[in-house]
């Protein structure tokens, strides 16, 4: 639950006592509003359910959440990332729409339609237009809000590029300062509100944007070792470990008649060595691994292999040639110098 809304609330508080004399009355406007993104994203989370997504996190802001899964948006079905954009803006139009019906027919006599919609004064009245005007702001298509995000689902993957999702975000925050401004305009609190902390919250989906844009479209070729060192299955570890010393690699490949048999790391032949005396490579290797082509996602494939519960060497094949190897710490050295690269190629 983000910061803002203890800011919310301290505004809140201020506009009950100057409209009603009372902050306990802001107090419950503020309630209204939380109840609002509650109620959103509860339904988001009966759908994730549904769908079988997990979450894996959940920032709440006043105009909603932002949710992340373990299984990221771009891997969903595209059918599940439309139906999960549109759960939480139709929940809560649905409830506020209930809600204005029960209004209406218990007590007509309270004008719905008057503004100013969100009073201190009217707290169901209140209720009803937060949820509404949540929901069908929510819809609008600009990030972070669902209608930014049911935009963005609906590129393929091709159109996935850093610019054009640089360019959403950005559409996220002329449409924050569009509400602002129909706020000023029409004297409606709640849409400046709205506006404001769309405004922040399209500056903090740009940046996430940028990032997870770039990270999903490195491959394997960008950052595959290709200069790196061999063992022979029929090595002594005391030849390993010597040659390990003049090496930067963590794990080794080996191999035997010009194929990949194994893997080793260099803490593996460490510890054998000083457990069990001198053998050969063959003896401690580990003989399982995945391998990836030149093309294939980083992410994806980190994803895959950490699933499969095989070492973390990955030759990259092209057909049965070796271009090159990936390791922990060759992947931990490489990933922010490639950041590096393509912010100056910028």
């Amino acid at each position: 639950m983000h910061a803002f809304f203890l800011i919310l609330l301290g505004l809140s508080i201020s506009y009950g006592a100057s409209r009603a004399n009372s902050g306990g009355r802001g107090l419950l406007l503020w309630i209204s509003l939380c109840l609002a993104v509650f109620l959103r994203e509860a339904a988001r989370a009966i759908a994730a359910a549904y769908f079988g997504l997990e979450l894996r996190g959940l920032l709440l802001l006043p105009t909603g959440g932002v949710p992340t899964y373990t299984v990221p948006e771009a891997d969903q079905p595209a059918a599940t990332r439309q139906i999960m954009a549109l759960v939480g803006p139709v929940a809560n139009i649905a409830f506020g729409l209930v809600v204005g019906a029960l209004i209406l027919t218990i007590a007509p006599e309270l004008n719905l339609y008057a503004r100013p919609w969100v009073v201190p004064e009217h707290l169901l009245k209140a209720l009803v237009w937060i949820n509404l005007l949540l929901g069908l702001v929510n819809l609008l298509p600009a990030a972070p809000l669902d209608g930014g995000r049911r935009l963005r689902n609906g590129l393929d993957q091709a159109a996935r590029t850093a610019t054009r999702s640089k360019q959403l975000a950005s559409m996220g925050q002329i449409v924050a300062v569009g509400l602002i401004l129909a706020g000023i305009l029409t004297g409606s609190t709640v849409l400046m509100v709205f506006g404001f902390f769309c405004l922040i919250g399209a500056h903090m989906e740009d940046q996430g944007l940028i990032l997870q844009t770039e990270v999903d479209t490195v491959t394997m070729r960008d950052v595959m070792l290709t200069d790196y060192t061999t063992l022979s299955a029929s090595d002594t570890l005391e030849d390993a470990l010597e040659r390990a010393v003049h090496s930067l690699q963590d794990v080794f490949p080996v191999v035997r008649g010009g194929f990949i048999v194994g893997a080793v790391s260099r803490q593996s032949i460490a510890e054998a060595l000083a457990a069990g005396g001198n053998s050969y490579v063959q003896g401690v290797m580990a003989r399982t691994f995945e391998v990836a082509r030149p093309e294939d996602s980083l992410v994806q494939t980190l994803r895959r292999i950490s699933g499969a519960g095989s070492t973390q060497f990955i030759p990259i094949l092209d057909g049965e040639r070796v271009l090159g190897i990936i390791t922990p710490h060759h992947l931990a050295q490489s990933i922010p110098l490639r950041g590096h690269l393509t912010r100056r190629e910028k």
